[in-house]
């Protein structure tokens, strides 16, 4: 299920009619204090995708790719801001604004003492223009309100699952043993793929009963902002006032090996949606990833929008790291390939 699917959707619009109309800026965790062997590079692209800028910047400076890290992927079909960081002990960094291409622009560069590692950011800022927009304007803008008191439903988006959905294909394909995958982060993909699958499928059958929201016995709760969570025993009277308020938010599995951190209907449930892609869970279940959790809510932040002409609707909002902009257009608009 690389694409949800919301018939209920109150527009239909056209999302990245160019480049600009999908614009995001990363908020990083750590900024560079200005010493150490690695050069940090704060980079705005535009039409490239984000390991298309770390091979060519490692080219620039004569590294191998692995001396580049970046925190999250970008999307290709936009202006996206973020940050590099390329191994240079000991020695100069080379002029990069004269080596690269137009496409791609240097806006600081500052040395630390430690790669950016993946995964090292705290959110993202989105705006997004919506074109072509018909339908219901009044249902949009009751829509959005309820976004931002709900929250919205966490898909992984279809950047996940590659270009044409294929990734889901070549994970049950490595794990089969018909497809062999050297590189390391590619198989790395593969995987994510396989466990966004499953992950989807849950979060989509607990969307569909309205439990999305709704703590049932034996769920994982997470607290918001943070990685630990409780199991729902249904003891303590205040949850369902801390769902509401999303100081709490119900997870989903992100398989792998060992048992579901979940009990009774809910991890039924959630074995059951696996069990019918037994290629997909035994595959990651046998490459060693164990059980973790992720929340089926997300809470855009400084969620705002304006209305530029009459068919022309600009959203701005802040999403924490590992959310699909995506995933909030989809619910509103009807894009065509929201992804």
């Amino acid at each position: 299920m690389h694409a949800t699917q919301r018939p209920d959707r109150p527009l239909t619009a056209v999302l990245r009619h160019r480049p600009e109309d999908f614009q995001v800026e990363e908020i990083p965790a750590t900024l560079p204090d200005g010493e150490g062997e690695h050069v940090w590079l704060h980079v705005r692209k535009r039409g490239m995708n984000t390991d298309d800028v770390a091979v060519l910047l490692g080219r620039i400076a004569g590294v191998p790719r692995r001396a580049v890290g970046y925190a999250g992927r970008k999307d290709r079909h936009a202006v996206t801001t973020q940050w590099f960081s390329v191994h240079l002990p000991g020695r100069e960094a080379p002029a990069w604004s004269e080596q690269l291409p137009p496409a791609v622009e240097v806006l600081d560069a500052r040395r630390h003492r430690r790669k950016l590692q993946t995964g090292h950011l705290r959110g993202n800022r989105f705006v997004l223009v919506l074109r072509q927009c018909a339908g219901d304007r009044d249902r949009a803008q009751t829509h959005l309100a309820l976004l931002q008191q709900r929250g919205v439903p966490n898909f992984f988006g279809a950047q996940r699952f590659g270009r044409d959905g294929s990734n889901v294909a070549k994970a049950e394909a490595l794990f089969q043993g018909t497809l062999l995958v050297r590189d390391h982060k590619l198989r790395g993909i593969y995987l994510s793929a396989a466990r966004a699958e499953i992950f989807n499928q849950v979060l989509a059958a607990r969307l569909d009963n309205g439990t999305w929201d709704q703590a049932l016995l034996g769920d994982a709760l997470q607290l918001d902002g943070r990685g630990s969570f409780f199991i729902n025993q249904g003891d303590d009277p205040t949850v369902p006032e801390r769902l509401a308020a999303q100081a709490l938010h119900v997870t989903g599995p992100l398989w792998g090996c060992g048992d579901l951190a979940t009990t009774g209907p809910v991890a039924a449930l959630e074995s059951e949606i696996a069990a019918t892609m037994p290629v997909l869970a035994q595959g990651l279940e046998a490459a060693g990833l164990t059980q973790e959790r992720r929340v089926l809510r997300i809470r855009p932040q400084a969620l705002s929008w304006h209305w530029e002409d009459e068919h022309t609707l600009q959203l701005d909002f802040t999403l924490p790291a590992g959310a699909f902009a995506t995933t909030l257009v989809d619910g509103l608009a009807d894009t065509g390939a929201c992804g």
